[in-house]
């Protein structure tokens, strides 16, 4: 009896064997095509990443900027009347001309009602913002708006400090 066991034993690892083989080898085969398939694809991928770079730098070259030489900065006449009609022709507040060139809203105020002339900077930022389209200003605003929303962070748990009531209903 030990030998018949034995032979069918031997028989079975033997077939089982040749199904594993059969089954083994298509699928290696398919792992290794899709191991060549995806090194042809990264290969591919580096000169689009590549250029998706070289994109990305023309675009932020093109980017609408606030600068100023300072031949024209000596040579601007800004007065009261000046940068509020600049304002008012670039359709921004008074808070936005302010966020556009850095200083508070009660400077471009002062700056406004002739209390105050713009410092050296403030002036170059003024005289940059007369070269500009409206479509260039609220493209840089926004772009100004959302780093000053990621310097200053809102708080947003605030305290209500109202008295309740003891009884329901009333406040």
């Amino acid at each position: 009896m030990g030998k018949i066991e034995g032979t069918l034993r031997s028989e079975i690892m033997r077939l089982a064997k040749r199904e594993v083989r059969a089954t083994f080898l298509p699928l290696k085969r398919e792992v290794w095509e899709m191991k060549l398939k995806l090194s042809n694809l990264s290969k591919s991928f580096i000169p689009l990443e590549r250029m998706a770079k070289e994109q990305v730098r023309q675009a932020e070259s093109q980017k609408p900027r606030l600068e100023a030489t300072s031949e024209e900065v000596k040579a601007s006449r800004l007065t009261a009347e000046r940068i509020r009609n600049l304002r008012k022709k670039l359709g921004i507040s008074q808070r936005e001309l302010a966020i556009l060139t850095g200083s508070s809203i009660g400077a471009v105020l002062s700056w406004e009602k002739g209390k105050f002339k713009p410092s050296v900077g403030k002036k170059a930022s003024l005289v940059a913002l007369r070269k500009l389209r409206k479509r260039d200003v609220k493209k840089l605003l926004s772009e100004k708006s959302e780093q000053l929303g990621k310097k200053n962070p809102e708080k947003s748990k605030t305290k209500d400090t109202r008295r309740k009531s003891p009884i329901k209903g009333m406040k």
